[in-house]
């Protein structure tokens, strides 16, 4: 059985540079903490988090990403779970909708759900407000 996340959050920058934070390098270091990029064309690669996430870009346009992810926790028959962005532009920015499908077991689910927060989104909007602010 696999478990699905879809969550909803509020960026204080617009959406392409949301999208930049999403897929530059040089970027995502900058607010992760950690190396990281997302090639950013249909069947790139994707490394997160010194490459505890590793997958591929399923789908790319100017207001959506989905890649593979799979982190190095999981085992080799795991397969390997989906993540979808959606941008939409909001007046406090723009609204994230995210989607994470196919995480493989509950545990798994509820730690993604927090860690979305705490390691992904919190500090991206650290950085767009403290440091970013273009």
């Amino acid at each position: 059985m696999a478990y699905n996340l879809a969550l909803e959050f509020i960026l204080s920058g617009k959406p392409n540079r949301i999208m930049e934070l999403l897929t530059d390098p040089i970027l995502i270091r900058k607010w992760s903490g950690s190396n990281g990029f997302v090639e950013n064309k249909i069947d790139g690669k994707v490394s997160l988090f010194d490459d505890w996430v590793t997958g591929k870009v399923l789908k790319t346009s100017k207001n959506e990403l989905s890649y593979t992810w799979k982190t190095t926790d999981w085992d080799d028959e795991t397969e390997p779970s989906v993540v979808h962005f959606l941008l939409q532009e909001d007046e406090a920015g723009t609204k994230v909708i995210l989607t994470h499908t196919n995480l493989p077991t509950e545990d798994e689910m509820k730690s993604h759900k927090s860690g979305w927060t705490d390691y992904f989104f919190d500090p991206m909007e650290d950085f767009i407000l403290i440091i970013d602010k273009s």
